[in-house]
């Protein structure tokens, strides 16, 4: 099995030494437009096969897409980072030309591949690499729900002094401010969470969850790379070793929950195939009410991408 890793910056260099160091493919590509960057940093970690004991291959590239043909999964990390004084029409803009180059590419060379997308803004820049990609909405999808119902469950087993592998969660909606924590699906050992802290400091959980990123900006003056890529890392392996995984995934809605022609962050199974299922939860008036308000801001991000002069077709 081979997986490429597009973009060898932080998250994706992250992402693709997880994948190597847990040993469930053959061959693992990083590829990078900038020249090197990719062949140093895929060496590197292959120097650690020794001292870690696996057996994965990783072979790095410039902008030469035929050494990723043949890809059973592609995770596209490339985009730029919002810059001061550039606009959120100009991001959108600017990093839909990358992903959509990147997506022309890998489907070119691996037609057949799985597309999880991890570049911001996030559910935008999925629903841009479907619309390049002319596949199946099943083999595109984003990956945002797993980093930020991790930062929740982390934010918890603090709170609680448990450990986080007791702790499931279910998180919605899109990848942002707007984002859908449900405590009601929440629960330690099979426990519901509500019964083991107070609705204060389970409510400021949530809301420091819904601005997890922001956070470590403020603290590194850079995005996250670490957890970013390790959950990028755990979609690969579901798909890899076809384990039926029900994670949240910003996948393509045609009528779930009541909303059609958005990507949006909803409970998924990860198998073989991409995504096999699409999860409907009986939400309750107030979680469907943020839900809606969630999609809203999204279908608003997604119209400014269909509304570009050079719209992706």
């Amino acid at each position: 099995m081979k997986v490429t890793v597009v973009g060898a910056g932080n998250v994706g260099a992250t992402c693709a030494n997880v994948i190597a160091t847990n040993d469930f493919v053959r061959e693992v590509v990083l590829l990078d437009i900038k020249e090197g960057i990719a062949e140093g940093k895929s060496l590197d970690m292959w120097q650690t096969a020794p001292i870690n004991l696996y057996d994965t291959r990783i072979t790095g590239s410039t902008n030469d897409y035929e050494k990723t043909a043949g890809s059973d999964v592609v995770v596209i990390t490339s985009g730029l980072p919002r810059k001061p004084g550039m606009s959120r029409d100009d991001l959108i803009a600017t990093n839909a030309g990358i992903v959509r180059g990147v997506t022309e590419n890998i489907i070119k060379y691996s037609p057949d591949t799985i597309i999880i997308v991890v570049s911001n803004p996030l559910d935008v820049m999925t629903y841009c690499a479907y619309l390049t990609a002319h596949i199946d909405s099943k083999r595109v999808f984003g990956m945002a729900g797993i980093l930020d119902t991790a930062r929740y469950r982390a934010f918890l087993a603090e709170a609680l002094n448990t450990s986080p592998k007791d702790i499931q969660a279910v998180l919605m909606g899109g990848h942002g401010d707007t984002m859908v924590p449900l405590p009601r699906y929440t629960t330690v050992a099979g426990i519901p969470v509500t019964e083991l802290i107070s609705k204060e400091k389970l409510d400021a959980i949530v809301q420091r969850t819904k601005v997890g990123g922001g956070e470590l900006v403020n603290l590194m003056g850079t995005s996250a790379w670490y957890a970013p890529g390790a959950a990028a890392a755990q979609m690969v392996e579901a798909i890899i070793k076809d384990q039926k995984r029900i994670f949240p995934c910003c996948a393509w809605l045609q009528g779930e929950y009541g909303l059609k022609d958005i990507y949006l962050g909803v409970p998924a199974k990860l198998g073989k195939n991409g995504i096999e299922q699409i999860i409907e939860l009986k939400l309750n008036k107030d979680e469907m009410e943020l839900l809606t308000s969630s999609a809203k801001s999204v279908k608003e991000v997604m119209s400014v991408l269909d509304g570009m002069q050079t719209p992706v077709k």
